[in-house]
C-alpha cells in the first residue's frame, strides 16, 4: 500500500489509480470493513487522527479532483466523508525526509514507466505535498517501510 505523501499532479495514470485503489482501501480498513492490512503502518497517520475517515476522505477528494482534471472519472460516491459532505480535518504533519524519500521513489518509477512525465518532473523544484499534509522538518517517517 503506498498513501503518497506527494500531491497526486506528479503521479503518471498508474500511480494515481493505483493510489486510488489504494486509499479506498486504506478507508475500508479504517472504517472495519475489511481484515486485511489492518496493521499497515501507513495508516498510523491517519488513524492518529480525530477523525480518521475525514482525513481519509479529504485525501480520496484531491484524488478525485486530480482524475477529473485529467478527464477521468472517480466514483466520489466510494469515499466515506468527503469535505462535501462537510467533513473537515486538519492537515497532517510530513517530515521533508519523508517528501524527499517518495519523490526519488517516484522518480525512479517514472523513468521506467513513464519517460515523458519523469522529464516533465525533473524540471521542477521538488514536489509539492498533498493539500492533507503540512511539510515540518525531520527524518523519513517511522512508518515507512520502503529502503531508504
Amino acid at each position: 500500500m503506498r498513501l503518497w505523501s506527494l500531491h497526486p499532479r506528479h503521479l503518471d495514470r498508474q500511480g494515481l489509480t493505483g493510489c486510488w485503489r489504494e486509499s479506498l482501501l486504506a478507508q475500508a480498513v479504517l472504517a472495519g470493513r475489511t481484515n486485511g492490512y489492518r496493521a499497515h503502518p501507513q495508516l498510523e497517520r491517519f488513524r492518529a487522527q480525530d477523525e480518521p475517515l475525514a482525513a481519509v476522505g479529504f485525501y480520496l477528494s484531491v484524488l478525485a479532483e486530480q482524475a477529473t482534471a485529467r478527464g477521468y472519472r472517480f466514483d466520489r460516491s466510494r469515499i466515506d466523508r468527503s469535505p462535501a459532505d462537510g467533513a473537515v480535518t486538519a492537515q497532517i504533519p510530513v517530515t521533508d525526509g519523508q517528501l524527499t524519500l517518495e519523490w526519488r521513489h517516484l522518480l525512479t518509477k517514472l523513468e521506467h514507466r513513464s519517460p515523458e512525465r519523469w522529464q516533465r518532473e525533473l524540471l521542477l523544484a521538488g514536489p509539492d505535498p498533498h493539500p492533507l499534509f503540512t511539510v515540518v522538518p525531520g527524518p523519513v517517517e517511522p512508518w515507512e517501510r520502503a529502503p531508504g
